[in-house]
């Protein structure tokens, strides 16, 4: 008839329970005439939320009937609205059978819905707000208090509404509290071990942090000499005087926490990081330090010196004059002789580490915080012909203050004597400051977690569940709103561990928002256009993947355009199944309001901007999924699972330079000092005990696989797998992502490649796809859920 056919009821009634599964049964009358099974609605009777994983329908002549739900079902007393489920069958929006067409939209309205009062546990609704839920605005204490992150003066992406109560003082801020509303089925799941990694870095963040806190006495106590570091990895953090709380911590990260069986004395001993167990002296080392701008933790930032000579683009009025310190003379003297500036431009033989202009605005007022020091700075490196990076200069500079002018200074490597050598220790120092804080800041925090809330949110508001982009992206968002919320809740909150532990102090989290208006472009996102926008990469069809590298061996451009090619013919065959003809694409409601909600309000403080791309064709679907997977599983995986191999050992990757240049302003005493005990200086410099070992800690769990981490390619999801075009599709996807070990084993045995083999020299694995559980150093999965 066309007609939706009125609905056919039955009870379930409670049968076996197998291998932790319960199984309920009903039995269901269908009349011959009702047609295709669409959709199934489900009332919760009991008082308590269930948690449903599937629905079958047996006995119909043509097979079995599979709905995959994974869902929370709320009790009838709590909400008296029934549950929707649609089959694993996809529809666009103009193909959905008649039906369930209303249905189909009441579904959507519940998840958007009303935009007033306080969620609730059991709700299941997805909304926009700032992020006005950082500080504490009604505390007395002034240091609490941060700014509201989305709108002009500070553009941020935005994230998921709670509703919770608006501060008295003033009410545009939202009051924090103990439960961070998160959709239902955002949270992690109960059906999930406990040792799934974000149930500890819960737990890592209220008990074990505060355990270090109460045993370390002195904040700003520093480590007295470098065997004190090493302690860290052979004796261990005495953990005696924490009697009642050591068997919760050993819960927590058993990984960690050893008994010393001679003493039984607890301590909090830490595994020696990849890097150092290569090579314990890798990190003092000019060739590594360049190596990992190449194949480290923070691959994002190497930019192409196209211009010479360099200059900033700050107000001189306010920051003095642009002109960099960095000479003609000084580089060719470092390059040999033998090439001019002019010539290693244009044969694009010069890179750099920019964090000039980013970060001199904040220098005066980061450098009135206790305890951290900052500077403008601009590192240079030259391409050697070997394939490597040699570091040839460090400028650091203070902006004018007071009455005293601008102040910088250039470093470089080749001052062949001690104290020159000693200089360019730290101020590689304060340089792996601003790397390691971008890193955490912009490269991991912002353009991963941060940028991808939005995305979720539009599709589970103007996407529905039986709309194939939904089932497309779902994998890649589980568990994200729930890592964010955490985050707010006690990494990137008022005096949480990151403004304690990284540079920017109080400043961090706004920092990210002035990158995100200065950097951040959807477009760019993708990783050939990244590449392309740092001076890494032009376009050449004759090259592998179609681009033509600046530096040939760049292990993470290398193996991740191997994976976003492997993504992006996933996404070509998946999206060319369901838009055969181009005009489905602009006839597709759904689709062009789930696109149009991410430009303009879920990322609306860049709604103007005109590189947004447009959504008329297969093809730029194609690109914008791509884009967004790529996001979620790659670039996370690159600057998230090598954490601890990376900065666990943190000389590697100091988070905060705690004094400043003994060159700057020094008194004829500090002078002194430095000559005497250059050593000591260096100490001064990095973290704090208790900042490292809080970062140590962290670090750790957040670079941990749980054991049913899901990666990419791995298992294929119900509903790709009930439609032949799309299984035969995944088989090739997932084939093509084993190869891909396989290449990269290759790679890091080929000794031609010294950026990711060597003596020492740590191979480059984070875009490997799959891994053990544990801290790897490899493994892709689908979503950022760490």
């Amino acid at each position: 008839t066309g007609l939706e056919k009125p609905s056919i009821r039955s009870y379930a009634h409670r049968g076996l329970d197998v291998d932790g599964d319960t199984y309920y049964e009903a039995d269901f009358e269908i009349p011959e005439d009702f047609g295709e099974v669409g959709a199934i609605l489900v009332e919760n009777e009991h008082h308590k939320e269930m948690y449903v994983k599937n629905i079958v329908i047996d006995g119909f002549v043509h097979g079995k009937v599979e709905i995959t739900c994974n869902s929370w079902v709320h009790s009838k007393f709590a909400n008296p609205d029934k549950r929707i489920f649609f089959t694993n069958k996809s529809y666009l929006p103009s193909q959905t059978p008649s039906g369930v067409i209303r249905l189909r939209e009441e579904e959507l309205v519940t998840l958007r819905g009303d935009g007033v009062g306080e969620r609730k546990v059991f709700e299941r609704i997805y909304d926009y707000d700032v992020y006005n839920d950082l500080g504490e605005v009604d505390s007395n204490n002034d240091d609490a208090k941060r700014p509201i992150l989305g709108g002009k003066k500070l553009p941020y992406p935005r994230r998921c509404r709670t509703g919770r109560q608006r501060s008295k003082k003033d009410p545009l801020y939202e009051t924090r509290s103990t439960f961070v509303y998160v959709p239902r089925d955002e949270a992690f799941s109960a059906v999930k071990s406990l040792t799934f990694s974000g149930n500890t870095v819960y737990s890592a963040l209220h008990a074990v942090v505060p355990a270090l806190e109460s045993v370390v006495s002195d904040p700003d106590l520093g480590f007295p000499h470098f065997p004190a570091i090493d302690s860290l990895f052979n004796v261990g953090v005495d953990l005696s005087g924490l009697s009642d709380k050591k068997s919760s911590l050993f819960n927590i990260v058993p990984r960690l926490i050893k008994s010393i069986s001679e003493t039984g004395k607890d301590v909090l001993l830490f595994e020696s990081p990849q890097l150092v167990q290569r090579d314990k002296f890798s990190w003092f080392r000019d060739v590594e330090f360049a190596r990992q701008t190449l194949a480290g933790l923070n691959p994002y930032s190497i930019r192409l010196v196209t211009e010479w000579p360099l200059r900033s683009k700050l107000d001189p009025k306010v920051y003095g004059p642009p002109e960099s310190e960095i000479t003609k003379e000084l580089i060719e003297n470092e390059i040999g002789n033998n090439m001019t500036v002019e010539q290693a431009v244009q044969q694009k033989k010069l890179f750099i580490l920019d964090y000039h202009d980013l970060l001199l605005p904040y220098v005066n007022k980061v450098n009135e915080l206790k305890g951290s020091v900052l500077y403008g700075s601009r590192t240079i490196f030259f391409l050697t012909p070997q394939g490597t990076l040699k570091p040839l200069a460090i400028e650091l500079t203070r902006p004018p203050i007071d009455d005293k002018p601008q102040w910088k200074e250039v470093y470089s490597p080749n001052d062949w004597n001690a104290t020159g050598a000693w200089l360019w220790k730290l101020a590689k120092a304060h340089v792996l400051s601003h790397d390691s804080g971008y890193h955490q800041l912009v490269s991991h925090w912002l353009r991963t977690h941060c940028c991808t809330e939005p995305y979720i949110i539009a599709t589970n508001r103007q996407l529905s569940a039986m709309h194939p982009i939904y089932r497309l992206l779902h994998p890649h968002f589980r568990y994200t709103m729930e890592i964010n919320a955490l985050a707010r809740e006690a990494l990137i909150n008022a005096n949480g561990i990151i403004e304690s532990s990284f540079f920017p102090g109080k400043y961090s989290v706004e920092l990210s928002s002035i990158a995100y208006g200065a950097e951040w472009r959807f477009d760019q996102e993708a990783l050939p256009q990244n590449l392309i926008s740092r001076g890494l990469a032009e376009e050449d069809p004759n090259e592998p993947h179609g681009l033509k590298l600046a530096i040939e061996d760049y292990p993470f451009a290398n193996d991740g355009l191997v994976l976003w090619d492997i993504l992006k013919q996933w996404v070509t065959n998946y999206v060319n199944h369901y838009y055969p003809q181009t005009n489905l694409i602009e006839s597709d409601k759904e689709l062009q309001a789930w696109w149009s909600e991410i430009k303009n309000v879920g990322h609306g403080d860049k709604k103007d901007e005109p590189w947004w791309p447009e959504l008329k064709t297969p093809n730029d679907l194609i690109g914008i999924i791509t884009t967004i997977i790529w996001v979620t599983s790659g670039h996370h995986a690159a600057v998230n699972f090598g954490q601890y191999s990376y900065g666990g050992y943190f000389p590697n990757r100091p988070t905060v330079a705690r004094s400043k240049m003994p060159t700057e302003d020094p008194t004829a005493e500090e002078w002194e000092l430095f000559l005497n005990k250059p050593e000591e200086a260096l100490l001064r410099c990095f973290p704090s005990q208790i900042q490292a070992t809080k970062v140590m800690t962290i670090l750790d769990v957040l670079s941990n696989h749980s054991p049913d981490e899901e990666y990419i390619g791995e298992k294929i999801e119900p509903y790709w797998a009930e439609d032949p075009v799309i299984n035969a599709a995944f088989e090739v996807f997932s084939g093509k992502l084993k190869e891909l070990e396989g290449v990269i084993d290759a790679r890091n045995n080929d000794s031609k490649l010294n950026n990711r083999n060597g003596a020492g020299v740590m191979p480059y694995e984070l875009l490997k796809p799959f891994s053990e559980p544990g801290v790897t150093g490899k493994g892709v999965p689908y979503s950022i859920s760490i």
